[in-house]
């Protein structure tokens, strides 16, 4: 039998509800080098990969970006021409590599070009930065960049075992951001089997001092996503003036504690 009015209202409102029901995935800037500790100085390669890390996809395309470089012992160097394509399932996505031939913290970081999101109606800037330390030197690793947003670490973000906690301001134009919404996914590579979709994007925020604090309980890669809004708007592709997200992310990786004699 033909569905009723009434029927067929209802299947709509409960289709719409189901919709808004679900959640948006959370979009990760990824910026991950081989290895954030090199015991010995040497090369370093980076991908930059714009995706989903617990789900592995799918990956977004990726324009060049804005800004690619490194900051040590405080001076910024400009790296976009070691910028290489690296296309991912048919997504561009990007590579480097960077030599550390001195000891310190070298301080990564790219300025993305804005993302249109049209399921959010917003764009989407992730300013992400990752810290490797050449030489296991453990110096210079709370170096800021100068973002418009940005996370200033308060735990060493390197050499961290699984389990430890990792601490961090978020600043905005450089002050503080206090109850600021901090996404946290890792690279799963199929690891984990997450049991609803709750489990999938942890969700914190910062104290009255902008401050952070969060465990990983897995070794691997981990992304903080300070979330805020810019202060200007662009331009969306219908015309109309669309909000920006402008997200400070820090990508740190937690290591198992190897037995002794490995």
């Amino acid at each position: 039998m033909p569905a009723t009015p009434r029927l067929g209202l209802m299947a709509a409102l409960t289709a719409g509800w189901t919709l808004l029901a679900m959640p948006a995935a959370a979009h990760f800037q990824e910026l991950i080098p081989e290895a954030d500790v090199l015991p010995e100085g040497g090369a370093v390669s980076l991908d930059l990969v714009f995706t989903h890390p617990v789900d592995g996809g799918p990956v977004m395309p990726m324009e060049a970006p804005r800004r690619f470089g490194v900051v040590i012992g405080g001076e910024a160097h400009d790296l976009a021409d070691s910028l290489e394509s690296r296309p991912i399932d048919g997504a561009q996505a990007w590579t480097a590599t960077h030599a550390l031939p001195e000891p310190g913290a070298a301080v990564f970081f790219v300025e993305p070009a804005p993302y249109w999101e049209p399921a959010e109606g917003k764009f989407i800037i992730h300013y992400t930065k990752v810290v490797v330390d050449s030489w296991a030197s453990g110096e210079g690793w709370d170096a800021l960049v100068g973002l418009p947003v940005e996370i200033m670490p308060l735990a060493r973000p390197t050499g961290l075992w699984t389990g430890n906690t990792f601490r961090g301001v978020v600043l905005k134009d450089g002050a503080p951001v206090p109850h600021a919404e901090v996404e946290v996914e890792f690279i799963n590579g199929g690891r984990v089997a997450p049991p609803n979709d709750a489990f999938v994007t942890q969700v914190i925020k910062t104290d009255a001092h902008g401050v952070f604090a969060y465990t990983m309980p897995l070794a691997g890669w981990w992304g903080f996503a300070a979330l805020t809004e810019a202060d200007g708007t662009m331009t969306a592709p219908d015309g109309q003036e669309a909000p920006i997200e402008a997200g400070a992310l820090m990508w740190i990786k937690a290591t198992d504690m190897p037995r002794a004699g490995q």
